[in-house]
């Protein structure tokens, strides 16, 4: 099993998402947040708390949310490029064991996740104390309270990697795999939150669950200012269901391809 992590590792490295990863987290993180500090949240439309309050920090850091599409894309890609170069046969031939691959493909992303997410917080955390200096504003909640909510944010790209190595595996084709998990993602999360009544199920999304490991999201806000705010979930049960998802994602990219054909 460990050769198996080690040989998805290298794949991993030897193509250019590593290359991407580290820039896309970079823009990811420290632009945008550093982008809405300089801006302050104060000057949005409708205003809100500025990052010298606690709630303006929480919306800010929240933010960050917004750019799970990044990881869950990459971890999409670590199935559905070998469906489409036609690896993927070769690959269960040296590892004739199905759920041995798939398994060595979701450790190594999740681990490839968990590095992605480390760089997004410490990017953050720089931008919002530049930020915060450059405008000369105290930031509201003390480093150990950034520290913690950004700690949940990079689990949560690693969480992500998994949901996209899952549907991936589910959906195989990599064109359908990006359109649909990037919209849904990308369009449909935001809008529930948007829409009365039908935000009700958006806490229990992964997105709504995201949320919550800040306790508070932009397209909440968003929602309060139309008067139909969804009320999050408590952060670690947010924890909880995000976790649940990728379980969830974990099982079906073991189990899909057991019989399969592969062509």
């Amino acid at each position: 099993m460990n050769r198996l992590i080690r040989a998805e590792m290298r794949r991993l490295l030897s193509t250019r998402l590593w290359r991407w990863g580290p820039l896309a987290a970079l823009a990811c993180g420290g632009g945008l947040t550093l982008l809405l500090v300089l801006i302050g949240p104060e000057r949005f439309e409708p205003p809100m708390p500025g990052v010298e309050t606690a709630a303006g920090v929480r919306i800010v850091l929240s933010a960050v949310g917004l750019t799970v599409l990044v990881p869950a894309l990459f971890g999409a890609l670590a199935v559905t490029s070998e469906y489409r170069h036609r690896t993927i046969g070769h690959t269960f031939l040296f590892a004739p064991k199905r759920y041995r691959v798939l398994a060595a493909k979701l450790a190594a992303y999740a681990a490839a996740g968990a590095v992605y997410g480390v760089l997004v917080a410490v990017a953050v955390a720089a931008a919002l104390y530049a930020g915060a200096a450059a405008r000369g504003v105290p930031v509201g909640v003390s480093f150990g309270e950034v520290a913690a909510m950004l700690s949940g944010q990079a689990a949560a790209m690693a969480a992500y990697t998994v949901i996209g190595v899952g549907f991936g595996a589910l959906v195989r084709n990599q064109t359908a795999t990006l359109i649909v998990l990037g919209g849904y993602l990308y369009m449909v999360e935001h809008a529930l939150a948007l829409v009365p009544g039908f935000n009700a199920v958006y806490p229990f999304l992964p997105g709504g669950a995201t949320a919550a490991l800040t306790e508070s999201s932009l397209m909440r806000e968003a929602a309060a200012a139309a008067g139909s705010a969804p009320t999050l979930l408590p952060p670690l049960l947010g924890a909880a269901v995000l976790l649940a998802y990728a379980l969830a994602a974990s099982l079906a990219a073991v189990t899909a391809p057991m019989r399969r054909d592969v062509t």
